[in-house]
């Protein structure tokens, strides 16, 4: 018999055991990828709310949030004389209190803004954009229970509700959209935005806004959409928190296994003496135990995999979530949480195989 053959016997006959240490590891699978899964969805959305069909955005430097960069919207008109901007909008982000909500994002934009120009219009239309008037996203809307017309309480004051469209972004599809002026006046930032958002002239590389950017305005940075994913803190501290939780997760997971195997090694002492005397050497014994740790793991990934997928798409239906839940769990967070699996079986079946390759078969065979 070999020794894979003789590793799944094993395996097979304390199926119990094996099932326990399986689903020990699953759960820190399924946590792992949920939790990286949700929270990288969450920083896929705000991404695109800053893309808007822009490659760059520029922004204050040296800020820890965007909700604290302040733009002079003057930058905007200077960016769209340059030969290499084919078009600059200005952002302003914001939070702002409703009745029974506390927090409530708010988007200070202009009317001719893309969100707005590619969202699906439910009432109202782009026209009314202008003023106090405010659209609201979708969610935003059911939640303040109003409709095109209304006028809703937001912050210190009442504004007319000019539209309500359906955004696919879940932020923005709870959000407040709200003509720049009036968001710049409400949250006493007059002539600033958050954010300029730039889409290049055809021809052109980001080369050239951050060249513009730091000799004309050092005191702002322009990043590609994709630098600034990787760059931006709050984005870094997300994504470490969730890796963080996963790897507590794993804790448990490996405790699971190293019970597991321990009980399996007393369980058959004898077992594995008989095998001793058989031929078996120590590092054949070992490798047995090591052997049964991984496939043990193996059934925990593929089980963790399942779990975190279903539950994920479990949450996707629900009604109050639908925007909100964009899991994003490709080949690296796969293989991240496989590979701390597998680490954490074989750190688990350490003691384990140590004991069983030092095992005396005469003294084994008697053991009670």
């Amino acid at each position: 018999m070999s020794l894979w053959s003789l590793i799944f016997t094993n395996l097979r006959r304390h199926r119990v055991r094996t099932a326990i240490g399986a689903m020990g590891i699953a759960l820190g699978v399924a946590t792992m990828l949920s939790v990286v899964g949700l929270l990288g969805g969450a920083v896929k959305m705000f991404e695109r709310i800053l893309r808007n069909d822009a490659e760059m955005v520029v922004f204050e430097k040296n800020v820890s949030d965007l909700f604290f960069s302040n733009v002079p919207v003057a930058l905007v008109d200077e960016l769209e004389r340059q030969p290499f901007v084919k078009e600059a909008q200005p952002v302003l982000f914001a939070i702002v209190t409703a009745p029974d909500r506390p927090v409530v994002t708010c988007f200070g934009i202009r009317a001719e803004d893309g969100r707005l120009k590619k969202a699906e219009w439910l009432s109202g239309s782009a026209d009314a954009f202008h003023g106090e008037d405010v659209v609201l996203g979708e969610r935003a809307a059911d939640f303040l229970e109003a409709k095109a017309g209304d006028e809703v309480e937001l912050g210190q004051g009442r504004h007319k509700v000019a539209g309500v469209v359906r955004m696919e972004n879940g932020f923005e599809n709870g959000g407040v959209f709200m003509p720049l002026a009036a968001c710049q006046k409400a949250f006493h930032k007059e002539g600033f935005s958050s954010v300029v958002t730039v889409a290049l002239a055809e021809g052109h590389e980001s080369k050239d806004v951050k060249e513009w950017i730091h000799t004309e305005h050092p005191e702002m940075t322009a990043l590609e959409n994709e630098e600034f994913s990787r760059s931006y803190s709050q984005f870094k501290i997300i994504k470490s928190t969730a890796w963080v939780v996963g790897g507590c997760a794993f804790l448990l997971g490996g405790l699971s296994v190293t019970n597991t195997m321990i009980l399996s090694v007393f369980s058959r002492i004898k077992e594995i003496a008989i095998a001793r005397v058989c031929g078996f050497s120590r590092a054949q014994v070992a490798g047995m135990i090591f052997g049964e740790s991984l496939a043990v793991c193996a059934f925990g990934i593929l089980g963790g995999w399942l779990l975190s997928m279903g539950g994920l798409r479990l949450l996707q239906t629900i009604p109050q979530l639908q925007g909100y839940i964009e899991p994003n769990i490709g080949w690296q967070e796969l293989s991240g949480a496989a590979a701390l699996a597998v680490g954490t079986s074989l750190v688990g079946a350490l003691y384990p195989a140590w004991y069983a390759a030092r095992l005396n078969p005469a003294q084994a065979l008697r053991f009670e």
